[in-house]
């Protein structure tokens, strides 16, 4: 009889521990599945912020291409035709460089958002 209480009371305690663990693991499982949400989300608006960074420039560097045209055809000399693609080449190199530190800058926001997530959860689980 003593076997059998303690086989029973042995059981459930196997129970109670493997409910336990399953409860742990549940919790585990939703907190994973939180942080690949809020990774992906800093992701895809980063991606969208970089995305809307390249339409604005390339707005931007149409219109100068335009207007660099418009004055080409203005043009009466040799001379002026070399001073004014002299001037629109300097220009849109500066305007390129700028916008490439731009683009670098937001890159690197966005691989830091992203990662937000991931360095938050580490951070609490080495706490």
């Amino acid at each position: 009889m003593a076997e059998s209480k303690d086989a029973g009371k042995f059981a459930e305690q196997g129970a109670a521990r493997a409910k336990e663990s399953l409860e742990k693991m549940g919790a585990a499982a939703h907190e994973a599945t939180s942080l690949v949400q809020n990774t992906y989300s800093a992701s895809i608006k980063g991606a969208q912020e970089y995305n809307a960074k390249l339409m604005e420039f390339a707005r931007i560097n149409t219109g100068a291409a335009f207007a660099y045209a418009q004055e080409l055809s203005r043009v009466k000399s040799p001379a002026e035709f070399m001073e004014l693609t002299t001037k629109y080449a300097r220009e849109q190199f500066e305007t390129m460089t700028e916008q490439a530190k731009e683009l670098a800058a937001l890159a690197q926001k966005m691989t830091l958002d992203a990662a937000d997530p991931l360095k938050s959860r580490t951070t609490r689980a080495f706490s």
